[in-house]
């Protein structure tokens, strides 16, 4: 029963489709058309050979009767040569009949008595001669040979055979004639051979059993042919059904997959402004301290910070009106930044005033000058960078951390490279590791590296979607072999 189940849960994992029953159709109807031609040929055959057989059969057999009745009629008239004529008449009567009518047969085309006189071979078909040549062994008139040439022929080429063996000959031409050649041996001499040329023609037996068998298979492909159409209509039928559910499954499965995307933007986009918005208020405090801090010496340093500040707090508020911006507002020619220069204002207009309250980090910068300029916007660098700056200083602990950011330019790849290292604790092992999708965990949703907290884990998943899915920038991430951990951003130019 368990094997019967198995058996049948393994064919329910196929599925036929509409070509698959088409092809299955022509090919049942294919196969019948070769099975009936092979038929046909081989009937052909069996009845072609059954014919030559019946046809030798026949011949040899309607040969040695007219021999033996040569031979038997030799052995009781017993005549003389001073026979009186009615005798003679009668006995020559009997000789033409046996010669001549035989002819009159069907399939019967040439019959004559083969005898020999010395070296030389001649042919009888004539009562009167035959009659002369066994009474007197004269031939009273001339011979029948120039009728006979190909008869001659042949005796020749088998007369010692013939004459030793006294056995039935049967030569075959033209794959019908028959060429019979039957000892004549009156009163046990050996004196020559009827030659019987026979050609049987029983075509029209083969015709006959060949349009019977035609017919009844045709009679067999149509009602073949009609099942066939029958199951393909039912099949068909069937398949249809089951490809409109499928594709209401489909359609369905399709808007269930829309809903989920959708949904993952929102959320996406939820937690992305969440995690721009402590961002925001973090800057609007560093506004809020510049402009007490006002003077006429520093007016232009403030300006110029609150003025970035300022626009990275528009590009905050510009990202709460949808949660997938248009392109152009992230790529674009018109940009032209400089991430060096947007680097340098995070760490010293950022990350390094928190630094100077609490003293528990230090950041340190390498700067390429011959990095070029990219076409994006820089407050989303600005949104990749931050993240994972403030994920070293949240995992490096709390004593003399440092923090390396270098720029490096690379023409001959064309390519500029970002990376963020620390000498702190690094990363734990499993979520360097990589996902089943590709991508490791540690840029995932919901996975932090901060011991001990609850902290959803948005800022690293942010800074990679926004970098690979948006700016086409490759990101990684890899454990220092002295300690510490490493950022990589490779930038296409």
């Amino acid at each position: 029963m368990t094997q019967k189940n198995t058996f049948i849960e393994s064919l329910k994992r196929y599925h036929f489709e509409f070509k698959h029953l088409t092809v299955l159709f022509v090919g049942l109807i294919v196969f019948q058309l070769i099975l009936s031609f092979v038929h046909k040929a081989s009937l052909r055959d069996f009845v072609e050979n059954t014919q030559e057989w019946f046809q030798k059969h026949s011949a040899e057999k309607f040969a040695n009767l007219s021999s033996t009745t040569l031979e038997l009629l030799l052995e009781t008239t017993r005549l003389t040569a001073s026979a009186n004529d009615v005798d003679r008449r009668r006995v020559i009567q009997f000789f033409d009949i046996i010669l001549n009518q035989q002819v009159l047969q069907q399939n019967v085309e040439e019959i004559c008595l083969l005898v020999t006189d010395g070296s030389k071979i001649y042919a009888i078909d004539d009562g009167h001669v035959l009659y002369s040549f066994l009474y007197t062994r004269r031939l009273e008139q001339p011979d029948a040979s120039q009728r006979h040439k190909e008869a001659i022929k042949l005796y020749k080429s088998i007369r010692s055979e013939l004459e030793s063996t006294e056995q039935i000959v049967n030569l075959l031409s033209n794959k019908q004639t028959y060429h019979i050649f039957v000892p004549f041996v009156p009163n046990g001499e050996f004196i020559g051979a009827l030659y019987m040329r026979n050609t049987a023609d029983v075509s029209f037996i083969q015709r006959e059993i060949v349009s019977n068998y035609e017919e009844t298979s045709i009679i067999y492909s149509a009602l073949f042919l009609l099942g066939l159409l029958a199951m393909y209509y039912i099949s068909s039928y069937t398949v249809k059904e089951r490809d409109e559910a499928q594709s209401m499954l489909l359609e369905e499965h399709e808007r269930s997959i829309k809903q989920k995307i959708d949904h993952d933007k929102e959320a996406l986009f939820t937690k992305r402004i969440y995690h721009t918005h402590h961002k925001a208020e973090k800057v609007m405090g560093f506004i809020k301290d510049d402009l007490r801090k006002l003077s006429n010496e520093n007016i232009n340093e403030i300006k110029y910070r609150v003025t970035r500040y300022s626009n990275f707090i528009s590009r905050v508020i510009y990202d709460m009106k949808w949660y997938d911006p248009p392109i152009q507002t992230i790529r674009n020619h018109a940009f032209k930044t400089n991430i060096n220069e947007v680097v340098h204002f995070i760490i010293e207009n950022l990350f390094n005033r928190t630094a100077r309250k609490s003293s528990s980090f230090n950041i340190k910068l390498d700067l390429d000058n011959n990095v070029p300029v990219v076409h994006i916007n820089e407050f989303v660098i600005w949104e990749i960078i931050e993240p994972l700056i403030q994920n070293c200083i949240d995992h490096g602990g709390d004593q003399n951390l440092t923090i390396t950011i270098r720029t490096k330019h690379k023409p001959e790849e064309k390519t500029s490279l970002l990376t963020i290292d620390d000498n702190g604790p690094g990363i734990a092992s499993e979520l360097i590791e990589r996902h089943e999708s590709g991508i490791k965990k540690l840029f995932l949703e919901n996975v932090t590296t901060k011991p001990g907290t609850q902290s959803s884990g948005y800022g690293c998943y942010i800074a990679y979607e926004i970098s690979k899915q948006r700016c086409g920038w490759d990101i990684d991430v890899e454990n220092l072999d002295e300690g510490g951990c490493r950022f990589t951003i490779r930038i296409p130019q």
